[in-house]
């Protein structure tokens, strides 16, 4: 159980009415979460597994707000609880551990808490023509293979989507151009 004396301080500076609040939640989240780490992001106290954020907490001057991350955000309050102003306005433990182990069910087998993550787009085949053209230019080749799958595709994409054939020669040239010299597609758009 990993504690950070930042939450410590967190708390003892919350409200009156907060602090046995944020401590219920706090040791809540640590019998739900075992093994669970503590970190301060966005200036409140996190919740994390994997070094990813599970669950968050938050007092404000008239109320505090629980965060699980990935559950979704219901009413006017950050959380998915309202504004809650004494323990009482949570829901039952059952009920909060439930949705923080499921938020950890999605750290461990997703990587995020989020319930979606994005499917991946479908990988473009390589052209024939583009392939013999990397085989007889080994600088351009290596470069390419060492480029990440989104780097690959926005070069494929973009000589692939050619309308006519003089374009896609013209494209390809470019690109093994480019490509020899460790450029990605939108070079010229990055940032230095």
């Amino acid at each position: 159980m990993g504690r950070d004396p930042r939450v410590d301080e967190y708390i003892a500076g919350a409200a009156d009415f907060a602090r046995p609040i944020l401590q219920h939640l706090r040791e809540l989240a640590h019998r739900a979460l075992p093994g669970a780490q503590e970190a301060i992001k966005w200036g409140m106290p996190h919740f994390l597994v994997s070094g990813k954020n599970v669950a968050g907490m938050a007092a404000f001057k008239a109320h505090c707000t629980f965060v699980i991350h990935g559950d979704g955000r219901q009413g006017d309050a950050m959380g998915q609880f309202g504004r809650i102003t004494a323990i009482s306005d949570l829901p039952d433990e059952a009920e909060l551990a439930a949705k923080l182990a499921a938020a950890r069910g999605r750290v461990e087998h997703q990587g995020t808490a989020v319930k979606q993550v994005r499917k991946p787009k479908p990988e473009i085949p390589m052209p024939n023509d583009f392939a013999a053209a990397l085989a007889a230019a080994p600088a351009a080749s290596a470069h390419y293979n060492a480029f990440s799958p989104s780097a690959r595709r926005d070069y494929l994409e973009w000589i692939t989507e050619a309308k006519t054939a003089a374009t896609r020669e013209k494209r390809m040239a470019q690109a093994l151009e480019w490509i020899a010299e460790g450029k990605k597609r939108n070079w010229k758009y990055e940032k230095c």
